[in-house]
């Protein structure tokens, strides 16, 4: 059987428009030539957001959060906002742990991290901007409705294919956001589970600021908002030092030319 041609440019970009998902993948999957395939190191940062959801599922049910089609709703759409918050801490944390690590790197090494960071500040971009489209469609202000009125039926026919093109997009785009750490493997494979640690603790303190989950008893509450902190840092402590003992990627070699 002969191989199959990769696909031109040109098609990939009107694959893009047709599907957002698989825009969404090709935005937020890491993608360097000679990043390390390890399926292990796959699955488990899937797991780490599996995981995430299969508590949060637990504590709704269990503590009865949900009782009726509306408080489904509801559920679903706070889970939403949970996790564009996650994004959110993590597009503010990315630039100091990133910053971070590419100050210690010598050599040419600070210049390739640096290049290579496009890839993430692209991916936030994108994200951004899929999450602006729904404003512009909806938002009930004089200046966008102004904007509504200026383009016309037409106009608002596009941006109603718009908006349900972001929906797709964004809402895939988050969880791969969260999934690849907004491909920062591409700038180094230690990073994702760096960033993951940092990110998790960042939340379970923001958590415990805002009082969440003020229904569920306290005992209960400290096991689900500490349990997921522990985890994550235990399974990217695993990763890391998988990827530093089955593929050599250690923090002196990322650092030191």
């Amino acid at each position: 059987m002969p191989p199959i041609p990769e696909p031109t440019r040109r098609q990939r970009v009107l694959r893009c428009l047709r599907n957002p998902l698989y825009a969404a993948q090709r935005v937020f999957r890491p993608s360097r030539p000679d990043l390390i395939e390890d399926a292990t190191v796959g699955r488990l940062q899937l797991w780490r957001t599996v995981l995430g959801i299969a508590a949060w599922l637990w504590l709704t049910v269990t503590y009865g959060l949900v009782s009726d089609a509306g408080d489904v709703k509801t559920a679903l759409s706070d889970r939403f906002s949970q996790s564009w918050i996650s994004v959110l801490v993590l597009i503010c944390t990315l630039p100091v742990v990133v910053g971070v690590f590419v100050a210690a790197a010598h050599g040419h090494l600070r210049r390739l991290y640096l290049r290579r960071a496009l890839r993430s500040l692209g991916a936030i971009v994108a994200l951004v901007a899929s999450m602006a489209v729904f404003p512009l469609a909806m938002a009930p202000d004089a200046a966008t409705r102004g904007f509504r009125d200026f383009i016309g039926v037409p106009g608002k026919v596009v941006l109603g294919l718009a908006c349900l093109w972001s929906l797709g997009f964004a809402v895939y785009g988050i969880g791969l956001a969260l999934v690849h750490v907004l491909r920062t493997a591409d700038i180094h494979q230690l990073l994702p589970p760096a960033l993951a640690i940092v990110l998790v603790w960042e939340l379970a303190l923001l958590d415990l600021i805002t009082g969440a989950y003020p229904e569920v008893p306290p005992l209960a509450r400290a096991v689900f908002m500490m349990g997921a902190p522990v985890t994550v840092t235990a399974l990217s402590c695993w990763e890391m030092r998988r990827l530093r003992h089955r593929h050599g990627l250690s923090l002196r070699q990322a650092l030191r030319p």
